[in-house]
C-alpha cells in the first residue's frame, strides 16, 4: 500500500465584513438588571416618594433633584391635562363648525326641494292640457306674458315635442330664463322670475 498524502488544510475562508457590535453582557447580568429594574419600578409605584427619598442615602444634589421633581409632579400633570383639554376644545369647535356647515347645506337642499314641489304644483293638469293643444306660436305668446315661474311649470309638464316648439317660438331671452328655471338653477328671490 502506498502511503496517503498528508491531509492538506482547507482553504482559508474569505473574511466576512460585519459591522462592529457591542459585546452583550452575560445572560445572568441581563437577568439581574431586568429584575432590579422591575423591583425598582414596583417599589416606586407602591411606596410614596417621600418614603423612598427619606430612606435612601443619596448624595445632596440627587436628593434635591428628586425632591424638586416630586414637588412639581402635580403641576406638570395639570399642565399636560390643560394642554389635552385645549386640544379637545379645538377639535370640538372644528366639529361644531363642520356640523353647522352641513346643517346649512341640508337646509338649502330642503328649501330647493320645497321650491321644486311648489313649482310643479303651479301647473295644474287642466291648464297643461289646454296649452298642449294650442298652436306653438299662440302658446308661446301667452306663456311669455305670464309669470316666468308659472310658465316654466307649464312648459315642464308639456310633452317634450310640444315644449320645444313653444320655446322655439318664444323670445330668446325669455325662453332661456324659463329653461333656467326648469333646470332648477334660479333662486327664489331672483328678480327675473317676477315676469
Amino acid at each position: 500500500m502506498t502511503p496517503s498524502p498528508a491531509a492538506s488544510p482547507p482553504p482559508p475562508r474569505p473574511a466576512q465584513t460585519q459591522p462592529p457590535h457591542r459585546p452583550r453582557p452575560p445572560r445572568t447580568l441581563r437577568k439581574r438588571r431586568a429584575t432590579l429594574l422591575t423591583v425598582g419600578f414596583l417599589v416606586a409605584t407602591v411606596l410614596p416618594p417621600q418614603t423612598l427619598f427619606a430612606q435612601a442615602n443619596l448624595p445632596d444634589g440627587v436628593d434635591t433633584a428628586l425632591a424638586y421633581c416630586t414637588n412639581i409632579a402635580d403641576e406638570a400633570a395639570d399642565a399636560r391635562f390643560a394642554k389635552k383639554a385645549a386640544k379637545l376644545k379645538l377639535m370640538e369647535d372644528q366639529i361644531d363648525s363642520r356640523l353647522a356647515a352641513l346643517e346649512k347645506k341640508r337646509a338649502e337642499y330642503q328649501e330647493w326641494l320645497e321650491r321644486r314641489e311648489r313649482f310643479l304644483e303651479q301647473a295644474q293638469e287642466g291648464l297643461v292640457s289646454i296649452y298642449s293643444t294650442m298652436r306653438p306660436d299662440a302658446a308661446s305668446e301667452q306663456l311669455a306674458a305670464m309669470n316666468e315661474l308659472t310658465a316654466a311649470a307649464i312648459v315642464a309638464k308639456l310633452a317634450p315635442r310640444a315644449a320645444s316648439a313653444v320655446l322655439n317660438e318664444m323670445e330668446t331671452e325669455k325662453a332661456a330664463r324659463i329653461a333656467t328655471i326648469m333646470a332648477g338653477l334660479a333662486r327664489p328671490n331672483d328678480d327675473r322670475g317676477n315676469g
